[in-house]
């Protein structure tokens, strides 16, 4: 059970912004983790960073090569995910002072759940923020078209852009986060409590499941990036 608490000022606050990549857009399919990206924050200062490819034991699909860049070779020699899962736990720490961070959260912390049940290793039951979800409760659509990481990453100028490699992402991010918590801070929301109060409060633009909806995302962004790639490399 987390037992962080949540009276915690949020600069107190220690947060570890993930990102992964993957082969494919769900676990229950078979796809796995071929690198993951973190940085852990508190209080403005970058505490540390996290970056490893994963070896997925699988063959990369050649669309996935073409829109993150990994390739089968580059991951040959990397750690399977029984061995970069603990050593990503360890960065993180315990669940008690550490909170997770991600931008469409069920995606990348689906598949960490997935990989430590294949690999039986106990999940730490981190409190988790939703940089997406946070983004549809405090921006409106006269600000911000939609909550993609692009997009928030050109509202907020962030200084690192998404490419689809986990450490970037997780950078962006980072960025993101920050400018959510500066419109937090306008709103008076400055704990742990109040932060997930607003996160959890429901929200029109989302009238299905936010699981459902942030997979679709995730997988609409995925296929537009290939159709872009391969209509500018078309012969």
């Amino acid at each position: 059970m987390n037992s962080i608490a949540l009276s915690k000022d949020l600069s107190e606050t220690i947060f570890v912004v993930v990102d992964l990549e993957t082969t494919g857009g769900s676990p229950k399919n078979g796809c796995g983790i071929t690198e993951i990206g973190a940085v852990k924050i508190q209080g403005g200062q970058v505490l540390g960073e996290f970056k490893t490819f994963v070896n997925p034991l699988s063959p990369i699909p050649s669309f996935i090569t073409a829109l993150t860049g990994i390739t089968d070779l580059m991951v040959a020699t990397s750690p399977i995910i029984d061995e970069a899962l603990p050593q990503f736990l360890e960065f993180c720490g315990a669940n008690d002072s550490t909170v997770l961070v991600a931008h469409n959260a069920p995606f990348d912390i689906g598949f960490l759940k997935a990989a430590a049940s294949d690999c039986d290793i106990a999940w730490p039951d981190y409190l988790v923020i939703d940089t997406a979800r946070l983004a549809r409760r405090l921006l409106s659509r006269d600000e911000v078209p939609n909550c993609k990481l692009g997009t928030l990453a050109i509202f907020f100028n962030t200084e690192v852009k998404p490419t689809h490699r986990a450490l970037d992402d997780a950078q962006t991010t980072v960025d993101v986060l920050y400018g959510l918590f500066e419109r937090c801070g306008s709103l008076g929301i400055t704990t742990l409590e109040a932060l997930l109060a607003k996160s959890q409060k429901r929200h029109k633009r989302s009238p299905r499941g936010e699981y459902a909806v942030h997979w679709e995302i995730r997988e609409e962004s995925m296929h537009a990036e290939i159709q872009n790639w391969e209509a500018t490399n078309d012969d």
